[in-house]
């Protein structure tokens, strides 16, 4: 028997490192209505569930696996469901950069990964500063829905509330969102899972992240065998990972690990020989954010091609 695509249209990916800022979700949707969130929506399930349900609403989902967008862009498929878009991209970019003031009437978040370790509550996602992000992003009166398994997860984010402009209402819930890990966590025996309804009363503002412009830095010659970059800690973190040389078509890639704020990103710099030298920039078709760290990056990676030459 003949295996089914993994996915029937990429049309509802949006690749949004090429859209403007902030995107322009009438466009991408060839329509103006509501707009709904969904961060990490899994399989797809409770997306293309909610886009059935309401086809006068737009709905954005947020993940961060390509895996993961596959299956839902065959479920979309499936569903026939025009209404919906998927970005592969972190939340906090997504809400910093592509959504503007006052445009999402609501946002679900069903059983985010609780981090339970202490040492990994850092790594949890909504933090006081992402609930303020959050509320500047919804209209007034909207909200924000984030369900879990996890008990004391929901008690850590009870108390990240106050300040964020938000009123909480927290109860007990059977399973009836039906996704994948509600499933998994029933047929471990648990019954019973913790709601946050987070309604929005006070409006707070927070602009929306512009990119920086990425400067290209041009060498006129380039020493493989002598470069060894070297990075830099605190606040705006870099670390330096793999070196790859191609002598027949002159080119160097340098894999790089960029930590600032709360933003972790992986991605690659190339050092490629054209007419008129060496060019340093970040490699073409990486998923990559224009931040001070990335361009911090490139800035150390040029410092240590000079350094190949003295």
């Amino acid at each position: 028997m003949a295996m089914l695509p993994r996915y029937f249209s990429l049309q509802p990916f949006v690749p949004w490192q090429q859209s403007e800022r902030p995107a322009g979700w009438s466009r991408l949707f060839g329509r103006a209505a509501e707009l709904e969130v969904e961060i990490g929506f899994g399989s797809g399930e409770f997306l293309v569930q909610l886009a059935r349900a309401q086809p006068d609403r737009n709905f954005v989902g947020l993940e961060l696996e390509w895996a993961v967008i596959q299956k839902a862009l065959r479920k979309i498929a499936l569903a026939r469901a025009p209404n919906v878009r998927v970005l592969l991209v972190d939340a906090r970019v997504a809400l910093e950069r592509l959504f503007a003031p006052q445009s999402i009437s609501r946002v679900y978040s069903l059983f985010p990964f609780p981090w339970p370790k202490k040492r990994h509550v850092k790594h949890r996602l909504f933090t006081s500063a992402l609930l303020k992000l959050l509320n500047s992003r919804l209209v007034n009166g909207g909200e924000a829905r984030i369900v879990t398994d996890d008990r004391s997860f929901s008690e850590w984010v009870a108390e990240q509330i106050p300040g964020t402009g938000f009123r909480l209402q927290r109860q007990a819930v059977p399973p009836r969102f039906g996704t994948r890990y509600e499933r998994k966590w029933r047929r471990e025996g648990q019954e019973r899972f913790y709601e946050l309804q987070l309604i929005k009363e006070t409006a707070l503002s927070v602009p929306v992240v512009e990119d920086i412009p990425l400067r290209i830095h041009r060498l006129a010659r380039f020493h493989p065998d002598r470069f060894h970059p070297e990075g830099t800690g605190g606040p705006l973190a870099v670390e330096f990972k793999d070196f790859i040389f191609d002598p027949v078509r002159s080119v160097a890639m340098v894999r790089v690990v960029v930590a600032e704020d709360s933003l972790l990103q992986n991605f690659w710099i190339e050092i490629v020989k054209g007419e008129g030298g060496w060019s340093i920039r970040a490699a073409k078709g990486c998923s990559m954010v224009p931040t001070a760290g990335a361009q911090k990056a490139l800035d150390l990676v040029k410092e240590a091609a000079e350094k190949g030459l003295a």
